[in-house]
């Protein structure tokens, strides 16, 4: 039998493959239309949610009393995941993973607007130490004007109000209603880029465009499971296995291989997102900055 902090550890492990092998695939998908590609991440994601809706609520299970939060949670997360899959299709992998990691940092300045919290000195010097490391990471990008290295910081910002919003959310809504109306959100979406050509996929292209949604649904389930059985301080710094996956799978499939100044601004960045981490568990005041996408 598993301890609570080792299914906590397991259920975060698995959360990190799930979202690793989900960017491998979108990379791979680049000959199919984004809006194509979402549909299936939208579609798919929903079936692991079907078996968690109580039985009683099978005719009531979409109902809310924040649809206007659900609203503002979807729409930033449609922003995020857009802006991410452009990314992974541009990008060298390690790179976007890396710039991904500084999504605690725009968390921070946008909990002060919103939520009105205080920031200190340790964490406003964390957030520029992560800025520090963005300009790094990018500065190939801002060098030639390669715009698609703007949109991982998109996806952060995106990414950072989604984690505010969840955590308004999870005071009275189940994860899995939360979840739910963002697998609808993404394939309605979706189905307004039709008209821009969608392409019939094969039955292998089927099958991992399939398992693309099945892989975005679990993970986000499997991230707050872990987060549920184990400290939040002990599993979170886990997903900086994303950037070794990211590394691994970039160098096997398109021979990608990290820069100096990449693995630089990486390590700066997630010393940024550890000592803002750290500080929020200090104040006891933990925002969910894992993907949720």
């Amino acid at each position: 039998m598993f301890s609570k902090n080792q299914l906590g550890f397991l259920y975060m492990f698995m959360s990190i493959c799930a979202f690793s092998i989900m960017d491998l695939i979108v990379k791979w998908s680049d000959n199919y239309p984004v809006g194509e590609v979402l549909f299936f991440r939208g579609f798919c994601g929903i079936i692991p949610l079907i078996f968690l809706i109580p039985k009683k609520k099978y005719f009531s299970f979409y109902k809310t009393k924040r649809p206007f939060l659900h609203f503002k949670r979807c729409f930033s997360g449609l922003i995020a995941i857009v802006a991410i899959f452009i990314a992974l299709r541009n990008l060298p992998l390690a790179t976007v993973t890396s710039i991904s990691f500084a999504a605690p940092i725009f968390t921070t300045l946008l909990s002060i607007f919103l939520l009105s919290e205080k920031v200190g000195f340790y964490r406003w010097l964390a957030v520029l130490v992560g800025f520090i490391g963005i300009i790094i990471i990018s500065e190939p990008g801002f060098s030639s004007m390669n715009i698609y290295y703007i949109y991982p910081i998109i996806f952060c910002l995106g990414l950072s109000y989604v984690a505010i919003t969840i955590k308004q959310l999870s005071t009275s809504e189940p994860v899995w209603l939360i979840s739910f109306y963002f697998s609808v959100s993404i394939m309605i979406m979706s189905f307004f880029t039709i008209p821009s050509g969608w392409i019939y996929p094969n039955l292998i292209d089927l099958a991992l465009l399939s398992l693309l949604g099945l892989l975005g649904g679990l993970a986000n389930l499997w991230l707050t499971q872990s987060y549920k059985f184990s400290e939040v301080s002990l599993v979170t710094p886990l997903k900086y296995l994303g950037l070794i996956f990211a590394i691994i799978f970039g160098y096997i499939f398109w021979s990608e291989i990290p820069t100096t100044k990449t693995l630089i601004g990486a390590a700066l960045v997630i010393a940024s997102s550890i000592i803002i981490f750290r500080r929020e568990i200090y104040h006891k005041n933990t925002v969910f900055i894992s993907r949720h996408e």
